[in-house]
């Protein structure tokens, strides 16, 4: 089931550090309102702590009082702290680092055929392997596809925009399949805002001789006749492999076709197992 084989796959590619070409550096993390920075002085240790940044984008600092760290990047807040610090005549060479200790300002939605569909906050490296298994994986009834839609510039993230209500050209395509055979480059890189629809699987249907009949998702491409007779558990003693025929609506009307094993099913299809002669 995929939603096991994505948890594996977290694990193993974490352990084995696959994935960190295809994140961004934390460093390049972009501070917001209610993120909680943790600022460390190798010069005067009461200097060091916690700091909240408001809805302004500005945190009281002890010596220099506010500052403006929001719209900026950890190193970019890092390296103007140091400025002014060493402006005002406090240090020469101020030795400090600005690190993330809780992420809160921004966040993706992961919405569609996931356990737990809904918002989760965008910490700085987060990928698509991350995000779906904080949402506790697809569900079988999943495509084996998912859209990442980002956000048109400017309009924030304050809900999930579905891949009708936006631009093509904003939406990425992920192979799911590929991603779980451990496919890297498939493992999109994640921004605030964005939003990851899994849609449904579509469905085939399977009657007569076989075990199982009934709908059937279609979760992978260029499924064959094959594949979805195992998914309805195989054909029974007395069904015949020869004798097997599609009913297919094409342009509104209902064709009657004869396939073979490797024939490519289509969504919507009938497929019919007819019993042998003898």
């Amino acid at each position: 089931m995929f939603s096991k084989r994505v948890l594996s796959l977290v694990l193993a590619c974490a352990a084995a550090g696959r994935l960190a070409a295809q994140t961004p550096a934390v460093n390049d993390y972009v501070i917001g309102p209610q993120d909680v920075l943790t600022i460390t002085s190798y010069d005067q240790a009461d200097l060091t702590g916690k700091f909240t940044v408001e809805a302004d984008g500005t945190f009281s600092f002890p010596l220099i009082g506010r500052f403006k760290a929001g719209g900026s990047t950890l190193r970019q807040a890092e390296a103007q702290l140091k400025k002014q610090l060493k402006d005002e005549g406090f240090f020469n060479n101020p030795q400090i680092t600005v690190a993330v200790d809780t992420y809160r300002s921004q966040k993706i939605f992961v919405v569609g055929e996931v356990r737990t569909p809904g918002s989760y906050v965008l910490s700085g490296d987060m990928n698509l392997i991350e995000a779906l298994a904080r949402a506790g994986s697809t569900l079988p009834t999943a495509s084996g596809q998912a859209l990442i839609v980002h956000p048109a510039a400017g309009s924030g993230a304050s809900a999930p925009v579905l891949p009708a209500d936006e631009n093509p050209d904003n939406i990425v395509r992920v192979d799911l399949r590929a991603l779980e055979s451990g496919v890297a480059a498939e493992n999109a890189v994640l921004r605030d805002g964005d939003t990851i629809f899994v849609p449904r699987a579509e469905s085939v249907y399977v009657f007569g001789q076989v075990k199982n009949p009934g709908a059937y998702s279609l979760q992978q491409k260029n499924t064959t006749v094959l594949q979805a007779l195992s998914l309805a558990g195989g054909v029974t003693d007395r069904g015949s492999t020869g004798r097997i025929k599609i009913a297919r609506i094409v342009n509104g009307n209902k064709q009657e076709l004869k396939v073979k094993l490797a024939d490519i099913v289509q969504a919507g299809d009938t497929i019919i197992v007819q019993e042998r002669f003898f």
